[in-house]
């Protein structure tokens, strides 16, 4: 005996398929009477006054920004030739301070040089001599002789899309300055100097804001430093660490940097410095010794190195 057919068998159209609750609930997630509601207010007389009466109050707020943004370029704009006027002033100003001391700093050396003719008269044969070469182991004597130039500069300059002016991307450091004096000598550097500003004992080797500044004188890229010395400083320079590190930086960042060696260099005397001396106090101490106060020594021998390297790469 065989069942009977099912609805479903006789009628495929009778087939009754039940809602995905699921797929409703995400498909249409908002209530039918929200929905409706929601529809009654943005096309109810509230929303449509608002509509009227929001764009003049747009147009009117777009109207005072761009009030505000043209007066403030006026201002901007009419400010600037004053701005411009007091920058070239400044610009001359400097230019005349730095003909002006490069005028005495001349006329310094030539008075130098004066006064150690008439000294070396004075003196005499061995006595000159003798003061002769502690003038130039301490930086105090021009010196000429054999030696290396290393040369460092910043990076090729590319210009801010947004201000305009040009920016290097990747500039010689102060400490990089340091660490290259300071190998010179190790190396065996007798004299060392810097775009013609000779280190001493007492010589520092600063950074203000973007200058780099060598016993308080401002030097700029492309930096030189000169050095005399023996035959193998050249090696010895190459072998060091910071030849090695301004070669990778040079590689990574796109500075400049060379070293090579030059026959008969002259590098200038360094100023006559300013010295202190220490004085007893004039009441002892508790411990019944005297109060010394502190001192700023003269250069020493050669080869003494500039400030300690500090900061860096």
């Amino acid at each position: 005996m065989t069942a009977p057919p099912r609805d479903a068998e006789r009628d495929p159209s009778a087939r009754v398929y039940a809602p995905d609750f699921l797929t409703e609930l995400f498909r249409n997630p908002l209530d039918p009477g929200y929905r409706d509601a929601a529809a009654r207010r943005a096309t109810g007389p509230v929303s449509r006054a608002r509509q009227v009466l929001g764009r003049p109050v747009s147009l009117a707020v777009l109207a005072v920004i761009g009030f505000l943004f043209a007066v403030a370029y006026q201002e901007t704009m009419a400010a600037e030739p004053s701005r411009a006027t007091a920058r070239a002033g400044l610009i001359a100003e400097i230019k005349q301070r730095e003909a002006e001391t490069d005028r005495l700093t001349s006329r310094a050396e030539q008075l130098r040089e004066e006064v150690g003719r008439q000294r070396d008269a004075a003196l005499g044969g061995s006595q000159a001599s003798r003061l002769r070469d502690l003038e130039a182991g301490t930086g105090l004597g021009r010196v000429r002789g054999d030696g290396v130039v290393v040369r460092l500069a910043d990076a090729p300059r590319d210009q801010d899309a947004v201000t305009g002016e040009d920016v290097a991307e990747s500039q010689v450091l102060y400490s990089d300055l340091q660490k290259v004096a300071n190998d010179l000598w190790a190396a065996g550097a007798e004299a060392v100097s810097i775009n013609g500003q000779r280190l001493t004992a007492t010589t520092t080797i600063r950074q203000a804001g973007e200058a780099i500044l060598v016993d308080y004188r401002p030097v700029t890229s492309p930096y030189e430093v000169q050095a005399i010395g023996p035959g193998s400083m050249r090696d010895r320079f190459d072998d060091g660490r910071a030849a090695a590190l301004m070669r990778e930086v040079a590689r990574t960042e796109g500075l400049s940097f060379g070293v090579k060696e030059v026959d008969d260099l002259t590098l200038p005397a360094a100023p006559e410095p300013r010295l202190r001396y220490a004085e007893p106090s004039v009441s002892p101490s508790p411990s019944g010794s005297p109060v010394v106060g502190s001192s700023s020594p003269g250069p020493s021998g050669s080869g003494v190195s500039p400030s300690p390297s500090g900061g860096g790469r």
